[in-house]
This record gives C-alpha cells, structure tokens and sequence, in this order.
C-alpha cells in the first residue's frame, strides 16, 4: 500500500500536490511519502508478533537520515553493510545495540568502529573475516558479538545481480562447512556466539523459496542452539513489491491498484508456521518492502525526438538518478503527473521510450511502452522509487544528483539539498 493517489486529476503525495513539489524544488526530484514508510514497518511488526522478533531495516536501500530517523523512532533495527551506514544510523537516532553489521568485506577500521559503537551483532561472512574480528576483539580485549551468514544454496529466482543464497554468490558461507566454523569460533577468546543469518536475494514474489530455505535451516538451527547457545536466526530481507502492475488504462487505474504480490501478512504467516518451534528470536532484514513504494522520482520532459522506427520521450532525469533500468533491465512504471492535458477527452497511447541525457545507449527508463503522448513540458512520475534509487545515484557525466522531499500529511520538507556545481569539484584539486 501507498499514500499518492490521484486527485482533480493530478498526483499527489499523502496531502501535498507533487506538481508543486516541482515547481517549488525542480527536477529530477525524490519524493517521499513518511506515512507510506512507517505503515510498512508497523505492518510488518505487527504481522509478525506470533514469535519473539525484531525488524531492521535494509539501510542500502534508502539511507537518507530521514528514512532513517522515522524508523528509529518507530523502535526498528538496522541491517548495515559498511561503517558508513552504522554512522548515518547513529546520526539518525538509530540504536546501536539494534544493528547488525553483514557484507563480505569489513575492514579493520569498519569492526573496530562496530565495536566501539557496541552494535547488537557482526554477521561474519567467510572463515578468513572471524579470524580477523577475533584479532581486533583482543586486541580492544572484549568479545564480538558474532553470528555466521549461511549460504543454504537455495535458488530464489529474479535477476542473477540481485539472487545471494547460491554457490555461485560471493555471499555466506556453505551450509555444510557452517557447524565445523561454529565449533571453532566458540574456542576464539574474541568471539562471543550470538546467532545465525542466512539471505537468499531480492525482489522475491511468492513464499516458496523462504519456505524452502526455512526449512533447509531448521535442523541446523535446533544443533547450533543445543550446542553453543544461539539465540536469534535471521531471515535476511528479499521480500519483492509490485514494479509492473500490468494495467492498460488510465492513470487512477495504475495508482488505485498498486499492491504487493507477496503481501505482508502471507509472507508473515509463511515465517511464523516455519519457525515458531526453533525457540530463538526471528530477525528479518526488509529494506524494498519497507521503502520501494513509499518513493517516486519526478522527471520533466525536455523533448520529444522521432527517428524512422522510434518515438523518444527526452526527460532531464537520467541512469546517473535511478540506475535500475540500466543495471538490472528493471520496470519502474512512469506515468503523467497530469491525467488529461487541458481540453482533452482521451489520451492517445503511442510506443515510447522513455530516456534520459546521459551519453550512453543504456540510459534508457522503458523501451516501446505505450504512454500518453507526452509533450514538452509533462512533469512525469517513475514509480516505485524509493528503494535503490537515490542510494544508487551518481555524478556520472557529472551531474548533480537530485534533491529529496519527505512529505508527511500536508507538510514537505527538503531533507537532502540537490547538489550544486561547487559539490561536484568539492575536495578535488588541480
């Protein structure tokens, strides 16, 4: 669910017109819905609250302090994958004693900062990585707080940048060689055993492959709890948002019918059948599910170019803004901010695709979609923004990156500038 909807014919977010957002704040421009984010989050807890558990949120899917913040005060951990993101957490407000930090690759500096700050818990990724927090531990003479990321080789399905629980992934380390590492840690003198963590991938549309993997855990579960005490199990995060909602009319259609094709409530059932015997607390890392469909980026059109088998919309949003249609071939819905133009009856559907400034083919946001006959001028609206957007942007062509809006009822405020000139050389010399 969402708080834009469409209103007089024209888009809003939650009780602020996005047109005046524009103009106010230009574009490209970010806007957020508040209330959309924190419903998420309290659904979510709420559907979950069979089982002891805790939520936190994905931070690489939307950083910015205000996100953050929102969260913080609603109770929400925080998944983190570098010293970086637990440094905007903290300046957030975020606790942490509610973070848990993954990735493959800490640094020295990124576990000494982890430990100094006393987050809830290190998910080690590899032999090689306990070995060094066990170094930097006793070397500060405490004990990290560690759980082992489990690569269960489960096949999640979705696109292979974005699937992490296979053999082919960089990620975790293989279900069998997990209980001999365990055995080992708890002889480390730095190593205080906390939990276990597995992540099968993103964008994850139905309840099977976490069925799956659940129950590939459990029995390893159950032995690592009898034999060194365990008292979480994480799911990880992965659960998939509608993107393409396959609808042919018109604009109410497309924001009107805007849900999730794994709801919340089954994706929580499925969880809590799986795991309500294991005795241990249930993590879950949900950042997309929190925060996708609570974003949209506006972009205006500055011109409309034909070729002898093309129509191109020319907008000044471009790959460097919302890379995912470059990266991944994503679908993001793009739909006018103004239903009808003055004085029109029915829109005209052509093919179009949708592109941006940036020199290079790849800079493309769809490819012969049928859109009202954009014009020069229509202020656009690329849906289903706020996770992976901004915290993927760029200066690529050296490109200001847009500024962001968080709207909250009828009030908007800017909580991240757009980038000037002077911030594109800041730091550089000649």
């Amino acid at each position: 669910m969402h708080r834009f909807q469409v209103k007089g014919g024209q888009l809003w977010a939650e009780g602020v017109s996005v047109e005046r957002l524009a103009k106010e704040h230009g574009t490209p421009l970010y806007v957020y819905s508040r209330g959309t984010l924190v419903d998420h989050y309290r659904r979510l807890d709420a559907a979950l609250g069979e089982v002891g558990h805790m939520v936190c949120y994905a931070v690489k899917a939307n950083s910015n302090l205000a996100v953050l913040g929102a969260l913080a005060r609603e109770g929400s951990g925080f998944d983190i994958v570098s010293g970086g993101e637990l440094h905007r957490v903290l300046k957030a407000g975020g606790d942490p004693k509610r973070c848990t930090f993954a990735g493959v690759g800490k640094t020295r500096e990124e576990i000494e900062f982890a430990l100094r700050k006393g987050i809830y818990c290190f998910v080690a990724e590899s032999e090689a990585e306990m070995d060094e927090i066990d170094r930097v531990a006793r070397r500060f003479k405490r004990r990290a707080p560690v759980a082992v990321r489990v690569n269960p080789d489960i096949a999640a399905g979705g696109h292979e940048k974005i699937t992490t629980g296979t053999y082919e992934n960089k990620f975790g380390v293989a279900y069998e060689a997990v209980a001999g590492l365990y055995g080992r840690a708890s002889r480390m003198r730095g190593i205080a055993i906390r939990g276990v963590q597995m992540h099968i991938g993103s964008q994850i549309t139905a309840p099977g492959p976490f069925v799956a993997a659940i129950r590939k855990m459990a029995p390893l579960v159950r032995e690592l709890k009898a034999a060194h005490g365990i008292g979480f199990f994480s799911l990880g995060g992965g659960v998939g948002i509608v993107y393409d909602p396959a609808l042919a009319s018109g604009l109410t259609d497309w924001w009107e019918n805007r849900t999730t094709q794994l709801t919340i409530d089954d994706y929580a059932r499925a969880v809590i059948s799986e795991t309500r015997d294991l005795g241990v607390q249930i993590q879950v890392e949900p950042g997309r599910l929190i925060v996708g469909n609570a974003g949209i980026l506006l972009a205006r059109v500055l011109y409309v170019k034909r070729t002898g088998v093309k129509r191109f919309v020319i907008v000044d949003a471009a790959m460097n803004d919302l890379i995912r249609p470059a990266l991944y071939g994503s679908y993001h819905e793009i739909v006018p901010v103004r239903q009808l133009r003055s004085g029109a009856s029915d829109p005209e559907w052509v093919p179009t695709d949708v592109v941006g400034p940036v020199c290079e083919s790849g800079d493309v946001f769809c490819r012969d979609r049928l859109m009202p006959d954009l014009r020069a001028g229509d202020l656009v609206a690329v849906l289903s923004a706020g996770a992976y957007g901004f915290s993927m942007a760029s200066n690529y062509n050296s490109r200001p990156r847009p500024a962001e809006i968080m709207v909250d009822g009828r009030r908007a405020r800017v909580v991240r500038r757009r980038e000037s000139r002077a911030d594109l050389i800041r730091g550089e010399a000649r």
